[in-house]
C-alpha cells in the first residue's frame, strides 16, 4: 500500500494577503473577500506584513503603492525575483506613469484605481488565486513524480523506459537478459512503486517528467 498521500501534506488553503495603511478601504474590501469564501490576512504596511512572513500558502496579494516603509512596488520586486511568485493586484489612490508601467512589467495581475469597482477586483482575485492554485497543484504533482520516480533501482528505470515504448516482456527480458518471469517482477514493482494503474498512467508520468523516449529499435526484436 503506497504511504505517498501521507508523504507530503495537502496543499495550505490559499490566502489573500491584503496590505493597505487605509484601515477603512482594508476593512471594506477584506469583507467583500471573505463574503466570496476567500481567507484574508491583512496588514497595514508591507513592513508589518513582512515581519510575519508570505508563507508557502498559494493565493496572492492585493496591495497599495504609497505606504509608509516599503512600497508596494518595493514588494512586488521583491516578490518578482521568486522562482514561483505569487500574483500581485495593485489598488491605490495614486500613481505615475511609470509607477504603474513598472508595476505592469514585473507581471502585476491587474492595476485598479480607487475607489474600486469591488465586483471587477473580485473578478481579478478569483481568477489570479485559481491559477496560483493550480501552479501549487501542478508543482506538487511533479515533485511527487521525482520521489516515486527516484524510488525505482537502475534495472526498473530501464524496464519502464522500454515499457513506455512499447516493448513486450520477450523484448525486454532478451535486452536485459533475464527470465520473463523476472521482467513481470520488474513490471510490478515499476507500477507499484510509480504508483501507477495502467500503461497510459505510466507513460504520462514518463512525459509529466520529461524523460527522454528511447529510439526505436533500441530495446531489440
Amino acid at each position: 500500500m503506497s504511504d505517498a498521500t501521507d508523504s507530503q501534506p495537502a496543499i495550505e488553503t490559499p490566502i489573500v494577503r491584503l496590505i493597505d495603511d487605509d484601515d477603512a478601504f482594508r476593512r471594506a474590501v477584506s469583507r467583500k473577500l471573505k463574503a466570496a469564501g476567500h481567507r484574508v490576512a491583512e496588514y497595514g504596511s508591507v513592513g508589518a506584513m513582512l515581519l510575519e512572513g508570505l508563507g508557502t500558502a498559494p493565493g496572492c496579494l492585493v496591495l497599495d503603492i504609497h505606504m509608509p516603509g516599503p512600497s508596494g512596488l518595493d514588494l512586488q520586486e521583491m516578490i518578482s525575483a521568486q522562482s514561483d511568485p505569487l500574483p500581485v493586484i495593485f489598488v491605490t489612490a495614486e500613481a505615475t506613469v511609470h509607477e504603474t508601467l513598472r508595476a505592469m512589467k514585473q507581471g502585476a495581475a491587474d492595476f485598479f484605481f480607487k475607489p474600486v469597482d469591488g465586483d471587477a477586483l473580485l473578478t481579478v482575485v478569483n481568477k489570479s488565486v485559481a491559477e496560483n492554485v493550480a501552479r501549487h497543484a501542478a508543482r506538487r504533482h511533479l515533485t511527487e513524480l521525482q520521489n516515486r520516480y527516484a524510488r525505482l533501482s537502475a534495472r526498473e528505470r530501464q524496464v519502464l523506459d522500454m515499457v513506455v515504448n512499447g516493448a513486450m516482456n520477450k523484448q525486454i527480458g532478451a535486452e536485459i537478459g533475464a527470465a520473463e518471469r523476472t521482467v513481470k517482477a520488474h513490471r510490478a514493482h515499476v507500477m507499484e512503486k510509480m504508483e501507477a494503474t495502467s500503461l497510459a498512467d505510466l507513460v504520462r508520468a514518463v512525459g509529466q517528467l520529461g524523460l527522454p523516449a528511447q529510439a526505436p529499435g533500441g530495446v531489440g526484436a
